[in-house]
Protein backbone atom coordinates (compact mmCIF):
# COMPACT_ATOMS: atom_id res chain seq x y z
CA UNK A 1 0.00 0.00 0.00
CA UNK A 2 1.16 3.62 -0.73
CA UNK A 3 0.77 5.45 2.67
CA UNK A 4 1.55 9.50 2.61
CA UNK A 5 1.77 11.24 5.86
CA UNK A 6 0.78 14.58 6.49
CA UNK A 7 3.21 16.05 9.59
CA UNK A 8 6.36 15.62 11.17
CA UNK A 9 5.41 14.88 14.69
CA UNK A 10 5.72 11.79 17.34
CA UNK A 11 2.40 10.56 16.13
CA UNK A 12 3.63 10.45 12.26
CA UNK A 13 6.89 8.81 13.45
CA UNK A 14 4.98 6.27 15.23
CA UNK A 15 2.63 5.11 12.92
CA UNK A 16 4.36 5.18 9.54
CA UNK A 17 7.46 3.23 11.50
CA UNK A 18 4.72 0.74 11.88
CA UNK A 19 3.58 0.39 8.29
CA UNK A 20 7.37 0.77 6.38
CA UNK A 21 8.24 -1.97 9.00
CA UNK A 22 5.51 -4.25 7.20
CA UNK A 23 6.15 -3.83 4.12
CA UNK A 24 4.31 -0.37 2.61
CA UNK A 25 5.44 2.02 0.73
CA UNK A 26 5.71 5.10 2.65
CA UNK A 27 5.91 9.34 1.83
CA UNK A 28 6.25 11.61 4.63
CA UNK A 29 4.84 15.16 3.93
CA UNK A 30 5.95 18.31 5.65
CA UNK A 31 5.83 22.09 5.17
CA UNK A 32 9.71 22.34 6.13
CA UNK A 33 10.80 19.89 4.05
CA UNK A 34 14.00 19.11 5.75
CA UNK A 35 12.17 18.26 8.78
CA UNK A 36 10.15 15.68 6.61
CA UNK A 37 13.33 14.02 5.04
CA UNK A 38 15.36 13.42 8.48
CA UNK A 39 11.79 11.49 9.71
CA UNK A 40 12.12 9.32 6.97
CA UNK A 41 15.80 9.00 7.43
CA UNK A 42 14.42 7.64 11.13
CA UNK A 43 11.66 5.54 9.96
CA UNK A 44 13.88 4.20 7.46
CA UNK A 45 12.94 0.80 5.07
CA UNK A 46 13.21 3.26 2.15
CA UNK A 47 10.68 5.40 3.20
CA UNK A 48 10.69 9.10 0.92
CA UNK A 49 9.92 12.43 2.01
CA UNK A 50 8.60 15.92 0.25
CA UNK A 51 6.36 18.68 0.65
CA UNK A 52 2.54 17.73 1.82
CA UNK A 53 1.35 17.70 -1.91
CA UNK A 54 3.56 15.03 -2.78
CA UNK A 55 2.43 12.74 -0.07
CA UNK A 56 -0.61 13.43 -0.78
CA UNK A 57 -0.28 12.26 -4.56
CA UNK A 58 1.68 10.02 -4.05
CA UNK A 59 -0.39 7.93 -1.67
CA UNK A 60 -3.69 5.57 -1.33
CA UNK A 61 -4.02 6.40 2.18
CA UNK A 62 -3.54 9.11 3.95
CA UNK A 63 -2.65 9.84 7.53
CA UNK A 64 -3.47 13.29 8.77
CA UNK A 65 -1.17 13.52 12.04
CA UNK A 66 -1.33 17.80 12.19
CA UNK A 67 -2.63 19.71 15.32
CA UNK A 68 -6.55 20.13 14.92
CA UNK A 69 -5.97 24.09 14.51
CA UNK A 70 -4.43 22.87 11.00
CA UNK A 71 -5.80 19.44 9.67
CA UNK A 72 -8.46 20.33 8.19
CA UNK A 73 -6.96 24.11 6.54
CA UNK A 74 -4.23 21.29 4.85
CA UNK A 75 -7.02 19.15 3.78
CA UNK A 76 -8.52 22.07 2.19
CA UNK A 77 -5.05 23.28 0.30
CA UNK A 78 -5.18 19.63 -0.63
CA UNK A 79 -8.46 18.49 -2.00
CA UNK A 80 -7.70 17.76 -5.16
CA UNK A 81 -4.60 15.70 -4.65
CA UNK A 82 -6.60 14.19 -1.97
CA UNK A 83 -9.42 13.09 -3.92
CA UNK A 84 -10.60 8.97 -4.24
CA UNK A 85 -8.08 8.49 -1.37
CA UNK A 86 -8.32 7.26 2.04
CA UNK A 87 -7.73 9.83 4.51
CA UNK A 88 -6.79 9.23 7.90
CA UNK A 89 -7.94 11.20 10.91
CA UNK A 90 -6.28 10.32 14.08
CA UNK A 91 -6.31 14.48 15.42
CA UNK A 92 -7.81 15.01 18.91
CA UNK A 93 -9.44 18.16 19.15
CA UNK A 94 -8.10 18.83 22.63
CA UNK A 95 -7.65 22.26 24.44
CA UNK A 96 -6.71 23.59 27.26
CA UNK A 97 -8.29 21.99 30.53
CA UNK A 98 -8.78 19.28 28.50
CA UNK A 99 -11.27 20.45 27.03
CA UNK A 100 -13.03 19.18 23.78
CA UNK A 101 -12.68 22.28 21.28
CA UNK A 102 -15.51 20.70 18.44
CA UNK A 103 -18.35 20.31 21.01
CA UNK A 104 -20.54 23.04 19.87
CA UNK A 105 -19.92 21.71 16.30
CA UNK A 106 -18.59 19.02 13.59
CA UNK A 107 -16.18 16.38 14.77
CA UNK A 108 -13.01 16.86 14.05
CA UNK A 109 -13.29 14.28 11.54
CA UNK A 110 -16.51 15.59 10.21
CA UNK A 111 -14.11 19.20 9.24
CA UNK A 112 -11.68 17.15 7.51
CA UNK A 113 -14.32 15.29 5.41
CA UNK A 114 -15.68 18.34 4.60
CA UNK A 115 -12.11 19.98 3.97
CA UNK A 116 -11.32 17.48 1.69
CA UNK A 117 -15.21 15.82 0.00
CA UNK A 118 -13.59 13.63 -2.62
CA UNK A 119 -11.63 11.80 0.16
CA UNK A 120 -13.02 9.29 2.11
CA UNK A 121 -12.00 9.94 6.16
CA UNK A 122 -11.81 7.31 8.47
CA UNK A 123 -11.39 7.87 12.48
CA UNK A 124 -8.54 5.98 14.09
CA UNK A 125 -5.22 5.78 16.44
CA UNK A 126 -6.52 8.62 18.69
CA UNK A 127 -7.09 7.16 21.80
CA UNK A 128 -3.59 6.30 22.51
CA UNK A 129 -0.16 7.87 23.39
CA UNK A 130 2.04 8.28 20.66
CA UNK A 131 4.84 6.19 22.39
CA UNK A 132 1.91 3.10 22.69
CA UNK A 133 1.72 3.27 19.29
CA UNK A 134 6.04 2.61 19.16
CA UNK A 135 5.41 -0.81 21.27
CA UNK A 136 6.34 -3.81 18.94
CA UNK A 137 3.41 -4.51 19.35
CA UNK A 138 1.06 -2.60 21.91
CA UNK A 139 -0.07 -5.88 23.78
CA UNK A 140 -1.50 -5.32 27.61
CA UNK A 141 -1.81 -8.59 30.14
CA UNK A 142 -1.57 -10.88 26.91
CA UNK A 143 -4.42 -9.02 24.52
CA UNK A 144 -3.60 -7.00 21.58
CA UNK A 145 -4.48 -3.29 21.89
CA UNK A 146 -8.26 -2.92 20.34
CA UNK A 147 -8.31 0.23 18.17
CA UNK A 148 -12.08 1.65 17.16
CA UNK A 149 -12.18 2.74 13.76
CA UNK A 150 -15.02 4.73 12.26
CA UNK A 151 -16.01 5.56 8.47
CA UNK A 152 -18.77 5.16 5.91
CA UNK A 153 -16.63 3.63 3.17
CA UNK A 154 -16.08 -0.18 3.25
CA UNK A 155 -13.40 -0.37 1.12
CA UNK A 156 -11.71 2.80 3.05
CA UNK A 157 -12.42 0.20 6.06
CA UNK A 158 -11.23 -2.50 5.09
CA UNK A 159 -7.84 -0.72 4.27
CA UNK A 160 -7.55 1.15 7.70
CA UNK A 161 -8.07 -2.28 9.43
CA UNK A 162 -5.39 -4.08 7.22
CA UNK A 163 -3.03 -0.79 8.76
CA UNK A 164 -4.39 -1.70 11.87
CA UNK A 165 -3.30 -5.24 12.72
CA UNK A 166 0.00 -4.79 11.02
CA UNK A 167 0.52 -2.51 13.92
CA UNK A 168 0.00 -5.62 16.14
CA UNK A 169 -3.55 -4.18 17.25
CA UNK A 170 -6.96 -5.85 16.59
CA UNK A 171 -9.79 -3.55 14.58
CA UNK A 172 -12.95 -2.38 16.67
CA UNK A 173 -15.88 -1.79 14.06
CA UNK A 174 -16.99 1.71 15.56
CA UNK A 175 -19.86 2.85 13.01
CA UNK A 176 -19.97 5.45 10.66
CA UNK A 177 -18.29 8.18 10.78
CA UNK A 178 -21.22 10.52 12.74
CA UNK A 179 -19.77 8.34 15.41
CA UNK A 180 -16.19 10.29 15.25
CA UNK A 181 -17.43 12.99 17.45
CA UNK A 182 -17.76 10.27 20.19
CA UNK A 183 -14.01 9.24 19.74
CA UNK A 184 -12.94 12.26 20.50
CA UNK A 185 -15.00 13.13 22.85
CA UNK A 186 -13.60 9.95 24.69
CA UNK A 187 -9.98 10.91 24.17
CA UNK A 188 -10.68 14.46 25.65
CA UNK A 189 -12.32 12.37 29.22
CA UNK A 190 -9.38 9.65 29.02
CA UNK A 191 -6.86 11.91 28.55
CA UNK A 192 -8.76 14.62 31.39
CA UNK A 193 -8.65 11.45 33.43
CA UNK A 194 -5.13 9.97 33.05
CA UNK A 195 -3.18 13.06 33.31
CA UNK A 196 -5.74 14.94 35.85
CA UNK A 197 -6.51 12.44 37.68
CA UNK A 198 -3.83 9.79 37.58
CA UNK A 199 -6.87 7.17 37.27
CA UNK A 200 -6.80 3.75 35.40
CA UNK A 201 -8.97 4.33 32.70
CA UNK A 202 -8.73 0.61 31.72
CA UNK A 203 -10.70 -0.20 34.78
CA UNK A 204 -14.03 2.13 33.60
CA UNK A 205 -15.67 -0.86 31.62
CA UNK A 206 -16.69 -4.04 33.16
CA UNK A 207 -15.47 -7.02 31.59
CA UNK A 208 -17.85 -7.94 28.08
CA UNK A 209 -19.74 -10.81 29.99
CA UNK A 210 -20.95 -8.11 32.72
CA UNK A 211 -21.58 -5.28 29.82
CA UNK A 212 -25.60 -5.68 30.38
CA UNK A 213 -25.40 -6.54 33.85
CA UNK A 214 -23.86 -9.81 35.72
CA UNK A 215 -24.96 -13.09 33.99
CA UNK A 216 -26.89 -15.66 35.92
CA UNK A 217 -23.99 -17.54 37.70
CA UNK A 218 -22.81 -14.46 39.22
CA UNK A 219 -25.82 -12.54 40.42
Amino acid sequence: MRIGVLGTGNMADALATHWARAGHEVTVGGRDVGRAERLAGRIGYSARSGGLPEAAEFAQVVLVALPFGAAADVARELRTALDGKVLIDCVNPVGPGFRLLTESGPSAARQLAAAAPGAQVVKAFNLCHEDVWRMRPPVFDGRPLAVPVCGDDEAALARVHELVRDIGCSPVAGGGLERAGLLEATAALFIALWVGEGADVQAIAPPLDYAAGPPDWAR
